[in-house]
């Protein structure tokens, strides 16, 4: 069990480490040679330019102007120069917002640590109760709530405490959510024409043997929408396709990476192995096989665009439905469409660049399914990580270790080595056993059929936050305090166990403090130096590169990862509001993360980050979320470990918090959450008024006909192949029918999925 100078040991290693990476960064991005790592988003604005064009050939590489490195620091001074305003239209409002996450931390944690530190901490330390207890402990846990003795009056400090923290959290986060909301509607209403704003999603539409599926969606949209549907494009299965351009830029790198070669040294053809990876097989000249590799793609690509074109079967039932307004499509998105609630699904469209078109060809019908499996295999996920999670915690019990291997007690037993194990080793262990985590998640995620990127960036942001909360948070603390107090188990009655456990678990907070330090400190100043993208781009630049595109497409300038980076947040959330009326010494480590991260984040997002999407903040409602989730987690598992120290009476005045703070979630989500998923038809329809006043002879269809056509095909000489073909079919308000039950019968056909009335009908209704 880590002690004050395990912890002392473990700070040192940190904050050393942190402030290593720190120079280092503030070195490295000096260099003119760099400049391209540490500043990618400028260049792809187009607002900065390379500053090895000009001067010496050594100051291409090196930065000699001994003044600027005095100035090392300057950075972060900058980062907190723009307002916010500024960086929303500088980033975007998802990067503003994201930021907020750190400033609400701040904003709950600062006042809590205040008052717990003055109110909590005396009354803790001044008690001798672990002196004379069985439980092992440290010198840091008579500053927890584990030191006050059974049914003391003390405990009024802490359920005081816990009405102050919960009433203050809630506050907070009651105007944050309002705060974002506003920001999203300015935004929103501010914001230039996006294809996205006129545009639906619209799903599982129902097969008809007598028309297309493009065919159907134009007839079923002129029929229900006649004064608002504009255009359409249907979506083709293009995974296939889109492979193979990939497989062939590859093939085109790996060209150009070889012809770069023999220019180099013309007095020799570069060669390259067939098989895997270029180290087996056949010998053969490089230039030539790779020429012949792209020949042979090409054919393919050929043959695959003219199948797409050709076989229906590579329509899939979905379709992009584009309207005149923002007020026809907001109308479409949020209602039902049919009698039959399973068929003719819209949704609002994700943004083109936020589409992830490799499940838009996953069947409907099959979603349920993939979500059942991806829930099942998450499961087994979190039961079998259980196991790393317990040797992690092994290695902070030093008698576990011993017991496993003999022979290294003399080696534990030295100091430093002892300090060393406890107090660093237990953090790096959990972080190296969660690095690949992320990408297992967003795998499954993907499985499950989401449509946008941003979706599957808030699915697996869930399943992270929800692994980290069953296997870091309780596995931790319950196999941690098992572990330690094994001896205690062992010889006391079973009656005794719950006690000895609701002792122990505040215990705990030493292990989360190794892991903030190696996380939340070391993890986010390594961060900022991007020492992964600075050794990749100067492969590519040194291999790779021979033009200024070339160039540019070797900056890897990366994005916010919400998938794995909010989740780790929303733990720092967790245990500082379940350990702030329990074990208040944990809290300054936190206060550091969450001020430390908020500077290095908004540097990252000014110069570094190039968000792939906007989603106009719609992940708030999850973050909030999360935040009531520890709220309430803290709530509850201090009213256990009250209940294990004598203090049952005070149970019904801490019953009342939980459910005060689930209604007060429910407040919230009711006033603020249909922001984040609707469109109100107030402000589409104003921003439409506008729109027409400012700009009567825009040409929005034209501006819409090839927003949602599949990357692949954008750009391509077949354009016009997947496009509506002629505007003056779009002004008719009826359009001809193949259907044979709709040209002899005003019965509806039992295929198009609704009751819509028949084609003869609606044109005797008009001529009336």
């Amino acid at each position: 069990m880590a002690n004050i100078r395990d912890i002392g040991l473990s700070a040192a290693i940190n904050i050393l480490s942190a402030i290593v990476f720190l120079l280092a960064f503030a070195f490295l991005r000096l260099q003119p040679i760099n400049d391209r790592v540490y500043f990618p988003k400028w260049y792809l604005k187009g607002a900065r330019e390379s500053p090895s064009r000009g001067g010496t050939f050594v100051r291409k590489f090196v930065n000699l102007d001994m003044r600027s490195y005095f100035k090392f620091l300057s950075w972060m001074p900058a980062a907190l120069k723009m307002p916010e305003d500024e960086l929303i239209s500088h980033a975007g409002l998802d990067s503003a917002v994201y930021l907020r996450i750190y400033l609400v931390g701040l904003k709950i944690f600062a006042p809590i640590s205040i008052l717990a530190f003055i109110v909590l901490v005396p009354v803790n330390w001044t008690n001798d109760t672990l002196d004379f207890s069985k439980v092992e402990h440290s010198s840091i846990d008579k500053l927890s709530i584990s030191n006050i003795p059974a049914g003391s009056k003390r405990f009024i400090a802490h359920l005081t405490m816990a009405y102050v923290f919960t009433f203050w959290t809630c506050y907070v986060l009651l105007r944050e959510y309002e705060i974002v909301a506003q920001m999203r509607l300015r935004f929103l209403a501010s914001e230039k024409r996006r294809a996205d704003q006129f545009t639906v999603l619209v799903r599982n539409i129902p097969p008809d043997p007598d028309e297309s599926i493009g065919e159907l969606v134009e007839h079923f949209f002129l029929v229900n929408h006649p004064d608002h549907y504009l255009t359409h494009q249907v979506v083709y299965n293009a995974n296939k396709l889109a492979k193979l351009v990939k497989e062939k830029m590859k093939m085109q790198n790996w060209l150009d990476y070889y012809q770069l070669k023999f220019e180099r040294n013309a007095s020799k053809r570069p060669t390259t192995k067939t098989g895997f990876l270029g180290c087996f097989g056949a010998k053969v000249d490089a230039i030539e096989y790779y020429k012949s590799e792209i020949e042979r793609i090409e054919n393919e690509e050929s043959e695959e665009r003219e199948k797409i074109v050709k076989d229906s079967k590579s329509v899939v039932p979905a379709a992009f439905v584009s309207f005149r307004s923002r007020w026809g499509a907001a109308v479409c998105a949020q209602t039902q469409q049919t009698s039959n609630p399973t068929v003719w699904l819209t949704e609002w469209a994700p943004e083109p660049r936020d589409v992830y078109w490799d499940n838009l060809s996953i069947p409907f019908v099959s979603l349920t399914v993939r979500r059942l499996i991806v829930a099942v295999a998450f499961f087994f996920l979190n039961f079998f990580y259980v196991i790393p999670i317990a040797f992690v915690q092994s290695l902070a019990n030093l008698e576990g270790i011993e017991k496993a291997a003999p022979f290294l007690k003399p080696l534990i037993e030295i100091p430093a080595i002892k300090s060393f194990i406890q107090g660093f080793l237990p953090g790096i262990a959990l972080k190296i056993f969660l690095i690949l985590l992320p990408s297992i998640l967003m795998f499954m995620s993907k499985v499950e059929g989401l449509t946008s990127i941003s979706s599957l960036e808030r699915r697996s942001a869930s399943k992270y936050y929800i692994f980290i909360f069953f296997n870091v948070f309780l596995a931790s603390i319950i196999a941690g305090s098992a572990l330690e107090q094994l001896k205690s188990y062992i010889h006391q009655s079973a009656n005794e166990i719950p006690r000895t456990v609701g002792v122990a678990i505040p215990m705990k907070a030493t292990f989360f403090i190794t892991y903030v330090m190696v996380d939340g400190w070391a993890g986010v100043a390594g961060e900022i130096l991007r020492l992964k993208p600075l050794v990749i781009f100067h492969l590519k630049n040194f291999f790779l590169v021979k033009t200024e595109k070339d160039r540019e497409e070797a900056m890897d300038p990366g994005s916010i990862g919400f998938d794995c980076n909010e989740p780790q947040i929303q733990l720092y959330f967790l245990l500082g509001l379940v350990y702030a009326a329990v074990t208040p010494f944990l809290l300054p480590f936190i206060l550091i993360f969450f001020g430390f991260a908020y500077i290095v984040y908004r540097h990252q997002i000014i110069n570094v980050y190039n968000q792939e999407y906007e989603s106009a903040a719609a992940f708030w409602p999850s973050v909030h979320g999360r935040i009531i989730t520890g709220l309430i987690v803290s709530q509850l598992l201090l009213l256990g470990l009250l209940s294990t120290k004598g203090a049952g009476q005070s149970t019904p005045v801490l019953l009342v918090l939980p459910v005060v703070t689930f209604y007060f979630h429910k407040y919230c989500k009711n006033r603020y959450e249909p922001t984040f998923v609707k469109c109100p038809l107030q402000e589409a329809m104003k921003k439409d008024t506008l729109e027409r006043a400012r700009e009567p002879g825009f040409d929005l269809k034209g501006y819409l006909m090839n927003a949602y056509i599949h990357p692949v095909f954008k750009g391509d000489d077949d354009d016009e192949k997947f496009s509506i073909a002629d505007e003056s079919e779009a002004e008719q308000v009826l359009v001809a029918t193949k259907r044979q039950s709709r040209r002899n019968t005003p019965v509806p056909s039992r295929y198009n999925g609704s009751d819509s009335p028949s084609l003869p009908e609606i044109v005797n209704d008009q001529r009336l």
